[in-house]
């Protein structure tokens, strides 16, 4: 093998599917820790005087799907952290699957030559389109474990961790 093979190969140690897995399952764990919730803790109960599980909810799909449609696209959009949901959860949870195909579908056409560019998420935030994914995933997985604390507290025994299928 020579020096520009072992250069190549040394930079891939995911592969963009790889990381859209690995983002997706965890997504589908987040997924089931809304679906865990009581209705109406979901838009009501709070720690601390932190925010609800639902209000965190809104932020991980205001920053996804249009964060991943504007990675994709190059088209600037306003983060938008709001949507209509009635207080009701099966509306968080199809917006939440709308999302997840958003994903999916802008994903393909962001391009492995592109996770090293620079841009600047939401007009915003500074980075890399891969740093700024991993914020997304990071982002999402703080959150979550926010909302185990939540079911805790409300006696409701989360689902496993790693268990993210």
């Amino acid at each position: 093998m020579n020096a520009t093979t072992e250069a190549k190969k040394l930079n891939e140690v995911i592969t963009p599917v790889e990381l859209l897995n690995h983002w997706q399952g965890h997504r589908n764990l987040t997924r089931r820790i809304i679906s865990a919730f009581p209705e109406k803790e979901l838009f009501t109960h709070r720690i601390g005087g932190m925010r609800t599980f639902a209000e965190m909810v809104m932020e991980l799909l205001g920053i996804a799907g249009p964060g991943i449609k504007e990675i994709a696209t190059g088209q600037q959009t306003e983060l938008n952290e709001h949507f209509d949901h009635n207080n009701q959860k099966s509306n968080l949870l199809d917006k939440w699957d709308e999302t997840t195909e958003i994903i999916n579908r802008y994903w393909q056409q962001i391009g492995k030559e592109n996770f090293h560019n620079k841009i600047k998420a939401f007009g915003q935030y500074e980075g890399t389109v891969l740093s700024t994914i991993l914020y997304y995933i990071d982002n999402e997985i703080h959150h979550r474990a926010q909302g185990y604390v939540y079911l805790r507290d409300l006696g409701i025994e989360p689902p496993a961790f790693w268990d993210r299928h």
